[in-house]
């Protein structure tokens, strides 16, 4: 247990100040956090919310997949879920899984009870940043098998979280500011744990063949132009491609400082080895122009991006 500072409630799990948030991110980029809140369990998270100041800003995180943190870090309390937030039960063709828990392991474990989850095997991160962006892959989403989720509001109280009340569009819901996701339980149909597991490595296999699998991305960087229908869910998914029309824009491979493009698939945003948070954010953007000046289209960051950019005496 963490000696708790004087100025922020009791906990029995880690609290640490400064924490360089590019430690936790896949891109590896990133300022320190105000404060990094690792709970030791459910009660522990909802006491600490409940005794936290309502003027100091709470960031849930989970792996860091999909995030790009700005060089000047961020001025909230990052909470991050770990053990005891990531168990995996089943029981007929539903599945609970904890917010901590790996989306690539639930979809196997589900497989192996003869469930299928298959879609979540290829997509990075955990069940919490899954259910918060509606997550999906190969033309299924978490809209399309989502029952409920558990969450803790900014005042420590646990609520239940409905279909309907995220209201799943492409790539969104609408989660409260400040509300921690701890759990999620999904349904899917049954499916020959064999059949399941061949399909899964067919899955990974077509991933690797056409995505930068093995450099430092945050997975696709911009929405596809066109997605859900009104319904939230995946049923009226158009052709356009984001990777496409970045391709008509001259911007495959296209760099600046330590970041980036990818060559193997243009929707992908890389750090080279040495780029900042403002590299990265920056090619976007540069995208995001040319893009735009292309097409006429108006590309929207898949990647969260948070915190503070780096002040400019420190450059």
């Amino acid at each position: 247990m963490s000696e708790t500072p004087p100025d922020m409630p009791p906990v029995r799990g880690r609290l640490t100040a400064g924490k360089p948030l590019s430690e936790l991110t896949w891109l590896r980029v990133g300022g320190p956090a105000d404060w990094l809140f690792q709970p030791a369990d459910l009660a522990d998270l909802q006491e600490f919310l409940e005794a936290l100041p309502a003027d100091v800003a709470v960031f849930p995180m989970g792996v860091g997949s999909n995030l790009i943190v700005r060089d000047g870090g961020l001025r909230a309390v990052v909470i991050r879920l770990g053990r005891g937030f990531n168990g995996i039960e089943i029981e007929g063709t539903r599945v609970t899984a904890g917010a901590a828990a790996l989306d690539a392991h639930v979809a196997r474990r589900a497989a192996e009870a003869g469930v299928d989850l298959t879609f979540l095997r290829t997509i990075p991160g955990s069940i919490g940043g899954a259910v918060r962006m509606n997550a999906g892959c190969y033309g299924s989403y978490v809209a399309d098998h989502l029952v409920e989720a558990r969450a803790v509001a900014r005042d420590g109280t646990l609520v239940t979280l409905t279909p309907e009340t995220l209201n799943f569009r492409y790539r969104q819901s609408d989660l409260p500011e400040g509300m921690v996701l701890v759990g999620a339980v999904f349904e899917g149909a049954t499916g020959a744990p064999e059949a399941l597991a061949a399909q899964m490595e067919d899955q990974l296999a077509k991933r690797d063949a056409t995505q930068p699998t093995k450099e430092r991305s945050a997975g696709s960087t911009f929405r596809n132009p066109a997605g859900f229908s009104s319904t939230g869910r995946a049923d009226d998914v158009h052709d356009l491609k984001a990777w496409k029309v970045i391709d008509e824009a001259g911007m495959r491979g296209a760099r600046r400082g330590g970041a980036m493009m990818s060559e193997k698939h243009s929707n992908f945003l890389l750090n080279t080895g040495d780029a900042t948070a403002a590299d990265l954010e920056g090619l976007g953007e540069e995208v995001r122009k040319k893009v735009f000046h292309s097409s006429g289209i108006e590309l929207d960051w898949e990647i969260m991006r948070v915190g503070d950019p780096e002040p400019e005496n420190t450059r």
